[in-house]
Formats: structure tokens, sequence, C-alpha cells
């Protein structure tokens, strides 16, 4: 139930909003205080006087209302309630979240919510062609970047006369993400630490050893553990995905970078999952110049880099903190991660064949196996999002059942 809860609802133009309507009175039924903001294009189709009926409160329909203590309403609507929904959002107000317009009172909304603070809901609902565009699902992506969650529209006959997605969700549906989105969050109160990316190991001041990794699966962890509610600390190699918001981030280049800042926190950690990349090698020398090329072969002599895993594991007491390591193979991943599981003293390795299609380095999806000691359970090929909440979901078990 939402009894007492303080639920924002931001109605955008579109034929959609008449669902808003149903919406408002199922929060209510289920016991939440609803306020409505409207765009000037939402008010076509449904008018500011049927919300303010139905939730007794006023209808913020311009960011200057000349209204008492409303000069700056957009702020406060922004930033005082339990959830922020927007349903529907158009395409046209996807584009202004994603890039920091704010020309309306949706808009400006938008850019005060405590994104990572609040839980803020975006409910799209278009037509077909402006769901599948590029540009929206650009769109799309940065704000889910950003910490915004998206509710993906359903598929069926729209009212433009198109089949396909881009139906927004019924209101049963919205009012049960609300839900959702205010459960308690298992995680709250623990601090987790995670790894993600590659390291660089320089050669001269020109090149580097290294690997493709993006540290797409890490950054998705780190997401999903700050929905659960945990401090997380995510040290990071080079990369170019943005930190989720809420992340305390650490930015190193090399492996042993990494393994400074691992063991300087590793100890305060109540779980760690260590998904980064690291570069088993690195130059015995480097070179303060520019090795200049050579008529015959080159010889480079490597030597090993610290095992950050292995010396977390053999440092932890008992099942504290939980450990959970990556695995990712090319051949045989299972097989290798059970090994590396007893040898690294881990709870949990997430194995994954990165040749497989659709899997491994620089994709949105992956193919891994959950790997404990009482089996391996194979998950189908999904987002690197799905994945990273399935990791935090066994970290919640474990840390609560204290194994």
């Amino acid at each position: 139930m939402l009894t007492g809860r303080k639920i924002h609802l931001c109605v955008c133009g579109g034929i959609a909003a008449y669902k808003a309507v149903e919406t408002v009175r199922l929060l209510q039924k289920a016991g939440a205080q609803v306020q409505v903001a409207m765009t000037a294009n939402a008010q076509a189709f449904v008018g500011p006087m049927t919300f303010q009926a139905l939730t007794h409160a006023p209808v913020l329909t311009r960011t200057l209302d000349p209204g008492e203590e409303m000069a700056i309403g957009h702020i406060a609507f922004a930033q005082s309630c339990d959830v922020l929904l927007f349903a529907p959002c158009t395409a046209n107000m996807l584009g202004k979240i994603a890039h920091g317009l704010g020309d309306d009172v949706v808009s400006t909304i938008a850019l005060a919510a405590p994104v990572g603070r609040t839980p803020v809901l975006i409910a799209p609902a278009m037509n077909t062609a402006m769901w599948e565009n590029p540009a929206t699902q650009a769109n799309l992506a940065l704000v889910s970047a950003r910490g915004y969650r998206v509710l993906l529209p359903d598929a069926g006959a729209l009212a433009c006369g198109a089949v396909g997605p881009g139906r927004l969700p019924e209101p049963e549906a919205l009012v049960a993400a609300v839900m959702e989105a205010l459960a308690p969050r298992p995680l709250t109160g623990r601090r987790v630490l995670i790894t993600a990316g590659p390291t660089r190991e320089p050669i001269d001041p020109a090149r580097f050893l290294s690997n493709a990794s993006t540290g797409k699966a890490g950054f998705a962890i780190a997401a999903a553990a700050v929905r659960a509610g945990a401090a997380v600390t995510l040290v990071h190699g080079p990369v170019t995905v943005p930190v989720p918001p809420g992340v305390e981030a650490v930015a190193v280049t090399t492996a042993r970078e990494m393994h400074r800042e691992v063991m300087a926190r590793w100890a305060v950690a109540d779980a760690i999952v260590m998904s980064a990349a690291v570069a088993d090698y690195r130059p015995a020398e480097v070179f303060d110049h520019k090795v200049k090329k050579l008529d015959g072969p080159m010889t480079l002599t490597l030597v090993r880099n610290p095992d950050i895993l292995a010396e977390v594991g053999a440092a932890r007491t008992g099942a504290h903190p939980v450990l959970v390591g990556f695995a990712a193979e090319t051949g045989h991943p299972v097989e290798y991660a059970r090994d590396k599981l007893v040898r690294k003293r881990c709870d949990l390795i997430v194995a994954n064949d990165v040749s497989a299609p659709g899997a491994g380095f620089g994709t949105d999806t992956n193919l891994v196996y959950l790997v404990t000691a009482e089996g391996a359970e194979p998950l189908p090929l999904q987002s690197k999002e799905a994945i990273g909440q399935r990791i935090v979901d066994f970290l919640a078990v474990r840390l609560a059942d204290g194994r």
C-alpha cells in the first residue's frame, strides 16, 4: 500500500493522457497523496480541473505561477515527493529530460528532480516509429544511465492506427511500478565495493597493454546496488561509461593502482564484486620516451601484476565480506569458474564466453553462468542491467543469511 506517500505525477501531451486520470484514482485508492503537473499540450487532452477535483490540490501548469507560494512551485513539486512519475512521457519531453532542457513546468520539474535520492519513473508513450527512432533510443539510454527508471511501453494497437510498441502501460501497471519503487531496499546500510573496466599497463608515453572491457557490466551492478540501498564505491579503470548517480567513483589506470585502492577499502565492505578486467601482466620496464620501431622483432618482458581477487579471498574472515569474481573465457567457462571459485575463495563466480554472439566485451547484453558451491545456473542472453540486478539479489540473500 501507499498510505501517506506523496506521489507527484507529470502529464505530457498525448492521447494516453486519459490514462493518467485513472492512475490518479488508483494511487489514491492505495492511500497515496497525489499532485499533478501538466504541459500545455496535455491540457488539450484532459483539463486541469479534472485532476484538481480528484486530488484536491492545485495543478501546476506554468513555471511562473502567480499564486501564493507557487513562484518556484516546480522546485518544491520535484523535491517534496516520495516518487515522481512522468506518465505519459512524450518523445519530445524525453528529449528535453535527456538533454537538460527546461522550457515549461514539466521539463523544469525534471531538471530539479533529485535523481538517485527519489525514484523518478518515466513511462514513455508514442507512435511506434517514434519509439523505434534511434534518437529516441539514444535518449532512453541517456536517462537510464543517469538514474531515471524507464517503464517500457506495451505493444498493441495505437490510436494512430499503427500496431507495435508505444502504448502507455495500463494504470494498474503504473501503480505497481510506483509500489515497487518504494519497496524496502535490501542493501540499506550495507557497503558494497565494485571494480569495473580495464586496466592499462604503460609501455612508453604513447603505448600501453590493455583489453576490450568497457566497464558496462560493473557499472550496471553499481547502479543496481544503489537502487537496493547500498553505499557503493566503484573503483574503475579507463572507461567512457557515465558513473551511476549516488556512486562514489575512484578512477585508476593500472592494475597496481586498482590493487592499492581495493586493498585500502575491502576490509570495511560487506560485499565485494570484482568485475574489472585487470591486466595479468605489465611490462618489466616502462620507457620514458616513445620506443622507435626496429627492422627486426622486438621483445617485451612482462611481469605478473598483483592478483587482487585472490588476495582479498585469502585475507577475508570466513564468509565476510561476500566475494564475487568474474571469469571471462573463450571456452568452457563453467569448468574454469568452478576451479576459480575454490582457488580464490569466492562465494560466486560470474562466468561467460566472451566469444559468444551478443556477449562479452563492448556489448549491451551478456550470456553468463552464476557459479556457486551449490552449482551453476545458466542465465539466458539478457541486458547487463538485468544481470547486474541478479548479482545484487544474490548479495542481498547472502548478507541476509549471514553466510
